[in-house]
Parts: C-alpha cells; structure tokens; sequence
C-alpha cells in the first residue's frame, strides 16, 4: 500500500511558490504542514471502516467528522519558513496550480483510507472473489457469471465518476448537502423494506448473485451512481437494488460488497492520484497508514454484523438512525 501511494505522489507533486510540475521539491514542501494526530486518524479510520458498508454513508459520516475535528478549514497553508504551499493536481493545466489546504487533504484522506475497508472484504469474501478471477481464467462458470455481473454493475458509476468527479469534489462536499442525502435515503430504505417484506408474502424463492443478469446488474449500478451524493451511501443503494433485482438481504448485501470492493479500489486509486500528494504534505505517512489499518479492522467486524443483522431485521432500524442522525447533526449547526 505505501509503495502504491510512493509511486502516485511521485506523479502529482505538492509545490512551492516558484516552483513548476518539472522542478524538484523543497525538503519543507514535502513534510507534513500541519500534521494528523494520532487521535483523529484512529477516529477518522473507525468512522470509514464501521461506515463504509452499513447503508448510513461513510462519506456522509466522514464529512461531518472532519468538520468536527477541524480539518474543513479553506485558508492557504504554508510550509515552515512561512511560505504558501501549492499543489499542481494532474488535471489542472494552471503552472502554480492551487493552494494546498487542509479541507483538499482531508476530503483526499476520506477516500484513501477506504483501502482499509478493501482489505476487509478482501478477507471475508476472498473465495467468491477467487471464484471470479478463475471465471475469467474460464475455470468457474458461476465465478464468469458473477465477475460480468460486478462489471457491468460496476461501469455506470466509472464512466458518469470521470465525468462529474471534480464537479462533486466542488459543490457537494457539504454537510447540508450530507443532510439531504441522509434523509432522502432513508425514506428509500424504509420503502424498500416494505416493499421487500410485501413480496416475501407471496414469493420466497430468491436470486443468487451470479444469476442477476446484464439488465439486473446494469440496474443496480444506476442506482450506485445515485450514491455519489455525499450522505447517500453506495452501500444503501446497491442492497437496495439487490432487493429490486429479487436478492435477499445476505445476497444483496454480498453483492454490494463485491461490487464495492471493484468500485472502492477504482475510486481509492484515482482520489490517491490526484490529490494524494496533497494529502501526505499536510498530514504525513504515518498517521495515513494508521488510519488504513484502524478501517480494515472495524470494516470486517461491521460487515459480519451488517450481514447478520440484515437477514433478521432487514434495513428499517438503519433507516431510522440516519433520521436521528440528521436530525441530530442539523441540531448541533444551529447550537
């Protein structure tokens, strides 16, 4: 992972005033300007890893941590002799780029400590995932079945990601915006289940996820694109669409897990390529990896849980708390 995150920096350095993309960096530009303690890198690593499969929105949650911890802030850092940091992000044609800010390095840090929660899944669910790259190899009829049904799942969200990325990172990186996602999703959840509840009355013969097919999974990948609203949660979307395309909740929620764990590797690369640079000069190796570590640990307990809880309770209760939650957020704005 580290050498991973070493080779993108490499390709989108964090500059001084003065300095070019071709330049070397100064030694003060390429410490931490502001540093991460500790405490919030646990804090922030529990938060993605319990989050980022329950259908509550880890980047929701995440968004509000960091404003509460104080790393929202838009004002100019500068490097230890007191002059402003500039960061030159892949995409941006302008010589000097941007400044760099805390809020640039923790919405960067919100997403890259998602390969905590990658490796969680990875653990857990490593036999359908083996299943899947022997189906390519055409060894596994249901591992190939399974493996273009996550594809095609998978493509909407990678094709509109590209195209809308920089206008989300922009205008949707808000906790108003989490507040509306929060409560929108909610009311889709609490549909959903009775929807799900009123069909098992009449049908309970149920899909598995190899057999959703190209229109199922095309669907259920619709509706993750939906997701990219901060506060709505990819996770929430994806079982909710399992419900529509016939899966029980267990199914539902492996399947989401596998088309995360697709859709979570493509977004934790692209986010660490373009602004992983920024967030190591701002906070530094360690606390990074720490923060890594802490989200692979509490995803995989989250996920036993989700699993277990989902297939006695369904998504009501989680319904709820997102209501509580927003209405609890919306409360604290206005203290």
């Amino acid at each position: 992972m580290r050498k991973l995150l070493l080779a993108l920096l490499l390709f989108a350095p964090v500059l001084a005033p003065g300095q070019t993309a071709d330049s070397s960096l100064k030694p003060a530009a390429t410490q931490p300007a502001v540093g991460l303690s500790a405490r919030d890198a646990i804090i922030l690593g529990l938060v993605e890893g319990v989050t980022e499969f329950l259908p509550v929105s880890s980047t929701g949650h995440l968004i509000v941590a960091t404003y509460a911890l104080g790393l929202q802030s838009e004002s100019p850092l500068a490097s230890p002799d007191g002059k402003p940091l500039w960061y030159k992000p892949p995409s941006t044609k302008h010589p000097q780029g941007v400044p760099l800010t805390m809020k640039l390095a923790a919405d960067a840090y919100t997403v890259v400590i998602q390969f905590g929660a990658i490796a969680a899944v990875v653990l857990l669910y490593w036999r359908p995932i083996a299943s899947m790259a022997r189906g390519v190899m055409g060894r596994d009829i249901a591992g190939l079945r399974l493996a273009i049904n996550i594809i095609v799942a998978f493509l909407p969200a990678a094709v509109i990601g590209l195209l809308i990325a920089g206008w989300i990172d922009t205008h949707l990186f808000t906790i108003w915006a989490v507040l509306t996602a929060q409560v929108a999703g909610a009311f889709l959840m609490l549909y959903a289940e009775k929807w799900r509840r009123r069909r098992n009355a009449y049908a309970v013969a149920t899909r598995e996820p190899a057999d959703l097919g190209l229109g199922s999974s095309l669907r259920i990948g619709l509706l993750q694109c939906v997701a990219m609203w901060p506060g709505t949660s990819r996770s929430m979307m994806t079982i909710v669409g399992g419900y529509f395309a016939g899966l029980d909740p267990r199914r539902a929620a492996e399947f989401s897990f596998l088309l995360g764990f697709v859709t979570l590797s493509a977004a934790t690369v692209y986010k660490s390529y373009q602004s992983g640079a920024a967030m190591i000069a701002v906070f530094g190796w360690p606390h990074v990896l720490l923060g890594c570590a802490v989200a692979a640990c509490s995803a995989a307990v989250a996920v036993r849980f989700l699993v277990g809880w989902l297939t006695r309770h369904g998504l009501a209760a989680f319904a709820i708390y997102r209501l509580i939650t927003a209405a609890a957020v919306a409360a604290w704005l206005f203290v």
